[in-house]
């Protein structure tokens, strides 16, 4: 009875707040003297109206009046979840929003969403929300699996967060076998209880031919493969040769000793090094390749850039931003070529310090076209052999690893991170079979080019910010203070610390990461501080690099390969040339917005193909070492299982499932408890595992633990 009437005033409620066209917000006394509700059930009431909010058919202002939930929602991005449940990000807002399987409205992966707030955020826990409305659907077609049934068939998306799988009717199959690879068409998204519909619109190939997986990505993601015919008709007038006429008017640098220093495989060179020291002050160009002289703003060539965004690196081949005509030929720093140039010179004191620069339009010829190997020979092995080779620049070398350090210390000692966790090389047979993977080994050559491209950055965003003109940042916001203090809580229990007031200085961070080093918690507490941070991304705003500990910073140093370095070529390039009017001023500031979010995002999806093609590899590469015993380090705990990294930098999973007991994750000290044993499994441990399976579709390598293999010996 006491149900029956709940559910009476509850609709009653609804009748006057969702379904009245004139309602106006009120507070829960002004709606108890409306509906004639006495004192004495005011609670009843009051939790009617909690219970509505909470459903999300109704909000609650910040002055506590209940108001229609559409005047309320919030416009976000729904990531799914192969769970069910998922969680919404909003432009803006700090953390995404956790949605209940039972309150996703069957919106799908990566639509655009209005969803209400029905719990705030409460310390570790997220804001918790409802969808309320599908504003558009983000993915139209998905790379998948098909499985054929009798008369119609199923893709089972490689997306793993796509929960479901989508229906495709006989007529629709296109021919396609148990084990195709196929991109799907959605015509109908479904709803609770039945599976989303489709067609196949492309048959990529059988999963068991070379190949195909790595397609298969390129297709997951949209990436362009092909130049469009109107790219293709552009780069016929561009000329293999500098012209003559495009010389003038140009600072002529090909008297200054040049060199180039890359991978031993690359072919899209866009920056060169002069370097030369007068009394105590070194003078370093940092030479560009001059991109936007040939990519003009609005053309085909660089419609087709922006949309590209940046160059993507496969583990079996690069997608350009550019077409090869241009990153390999006239706009790469090819040696003995003459080359169109925009150079930042600058003058580095004895301390690291830039106590003058020029930005200006060059004309330079590379000298030497150099490998990290060789400059690591002559600077580190001394090398006699390589040193001979390359004599006549030896000097040289030895005095860019000289500034390399002045600038490197000037950048510690204000605080600037160095996370060094490696990156994975993989190498590949003609077949693409992967029979090599080891970390990437970041050389002292590397090191002295980074520390260059840095300040080279640094100087331009500084010398732009000053003249308050409309440009393209990098930013690296301060970390989140609650992550901090929840970080700073966890190193307590280790003897460490950090120094937390109203924002984080850098130069805690890496005063910790100096502490812990060589320590038995070094990877577990370097790990943590990286979660901590935030992730860099494109901004209009000078809002500084975190990571840096630079309060300038930008892309200027790759305009072959990423977009953004481009965009502030032609501002830079605009204003040697007489300055910017108002009338550009103001196109920059409507535009630049928009092609700062469109980079951070392209800069993601290739990051994500990226890692997707390298797990595809590491999974084929281990499915031949099962039954092998590795030493690994657990890189992460969850309730579901314990992550491990192996020296070689490949990941796999100890499932929870597979580890003998009854374990318990204990979340705030990032460890799996035994809970009758109380063994623990702690982030950074070292363990021995057994590869015991891959699934390259799933792109996961399952561990087991090797002492729970020789208890399984035992029982035997």
């Amino acid at each position: 009875m006491k149900d029956e009437i709940f559910k009476e005033r509850k609709d009653m409620i609804e009748d006057l707040i969702v379904r009245n066209e004139f309602y106006v917000p009120m507070k829960t006394k002004e709606i108890a003297i409306l509906l004639n509700v006495p004192k004495s059930e005011r609670s009843v009431l009051q939790e009617i109206l909690d219970c509505l909010v909470s459903e999300g058919k109704i909000g609650i202002t910040k002055k506590g009046k209940y108001i229609k939930a559409e005047n309320v929602a919030l416009i976000g991005t729904f990531t799914m979840t192969s769970k069910g449940f998922g969680f919404v990000t909003i432009e803006d807002r700090e953390d995404d929003i956790f949605i209940k399987s039972s309150d996703t409205l069957n919106a799908f992966h990566m639509d655009r969403v209005k969803l209400v707030i029905t719990k705030e955020k409460k310390a570790d826990k997220h804001a918790e929300g409802k969808i309320v409305g599908i504003v558009e659907h983000g993915i139209t077609s998905l790379v998948g699996t098909f499985q054929k049934g009798k008369g119609f068939g199923f893709v089972v998306p490689d997306n793993g967060k796509i929960s479901v799988d989508v229906f495709i009717p006989k007529e629709y199959c296109m021919g396609a076998v148990d084990g195709s690879k196929v991109v799907c068409k959605i015509h109908n998204y479904g709803k609770p209880g039945k599976n989303p519909e489709g067609r196949i619109t492309e048959i990529i190939g059988h999963i068991n031919d070379p190949g195909t997986d790595i397609m298969s990505v390129i297709r997951g993601y949209d990436l362009p493969l092909e130049f469009p015919d109107d790219v293709i008709k552009e780069l016929r007038k561009i000329p293999e040769k500098v012209d003559e006429k495009d010389k003038a008017g140009r600072v002529d640098l090909r008297n200054l000793t040049t060199v180039t220093i890359d991978g031993e495989d690359a072919k899209d060179l866009d920056d060169a090094i002069t370097l030369s020291k007068e009394g105590d002050i070194y003078k370093l160009g940092v030479h560009i390749a001059d991109v936007s002289h040939y990519v003009t703003e609005n053309s085909p060539l660089d419609k087709e850039a922006i949309k590209r965004g940046t160059s993507v690196y496969l583990v079996d081949r690069v997608i350009p931003m550019l077409p090869h005509q241009l990153s390999n030929g006239i706009c790469s720093l090819n040696q003995g070529e003459d080359r169109l140039a925009l150079s930042c010179l600058m003058d580095i004191d004895s301390k690291g310090n830039v106590v003058d620069h020029r930005i200006c339009e060059t004309l330079i010829n590379v000298d030497r076209r150099m490998s990290y190997t060789s400059v690591k020979k002559i600077i580190i092995d001394k090398d006699e052999e390589e040193s001979k080779k390359y004599a006549d620049l030896v000097d040289m070398f030895f005095l860019m690893e000289e500034c390399a350090n002045l600038l490197r210390n000037k950048r510690f000692s204000r605080g600037s991170i160095d996370f060094d966790f490696p990156e994975s090389k993989i190498e590949l047979d003609d077949k693409g079979h992967p029979v090599k993977i080891a970390p990437y080994e970041r050389t002292t050559a590397n090191k002295i080019i980074e520390d260059f491209m840095l300040i080279a950055n640094e100087t331009v965003a500084e010398d732009f910010f000053w003249q308050e003109l409309p440009f393209l940042y990098r930013t690296h916001e301060n970390p989140d203070p609650e992550r901090m203090m929840k970080l700073s809580t966890f190193i307590n229990n280790f003897g460490y610390s950090i120094r937390l007031g109203d924002e984080i200085h850098p130069k805690e961070i890496q005063k910790l990461l100096s502490k812990i080093e060589g320590s038995q918690e070094e990877i577990l507490i370097s790990r943590l501080a990286l979660r901590s941070m935030k992730k860099a991304r494109y901004t209009t705003e000078c809002i500084g690099h975190f990571g840096l500990a630079a309060k300038y910073y930008c892309h200027f140093t790759s305009p072959i390969r990423r977009y953004p370095d481009l965009q502030i070529h032609r501002i830079i390039k605009e204003n040697l040339h007489g300055g910017i009017n108002k009338k550009r001023i103001d196109h920059y500031n409507q535009i630049l917005p928009e092609i700062a979010l469109s980079t951070s995002n392209t800069e993601r999806r290739a990051d994500e193909a990226e890692r997707d093609t390298d797990k595809i590899k590491m999974c084929e590469y281990m499915a031949e070492h099962i039954g092998e015993i590795y030493e690994g380090v657990i890189s992460g705990v969850t309730s579901w299982g314990i992550y491990v990294e192996l020296p070689n930098t490949i990941e796999g999973m100890v499932s929870v499932n597979n580890m003998h007991g009854y374990y318990e994750f204990d979340e705030n000290h990032y460890e799996m408890v035994e809970r009758v044993t109380n063994k623990t499994y702690k982030l950074g441990q070292k363990v021995e595992v057994v590869t015991i399976s891959t699934d390259k579709l799933q792109k996961t390598i399952d561990f087991k633990f090797l002492e729970d293999c020789y208890e399984d010996e035992i029982k035997r």
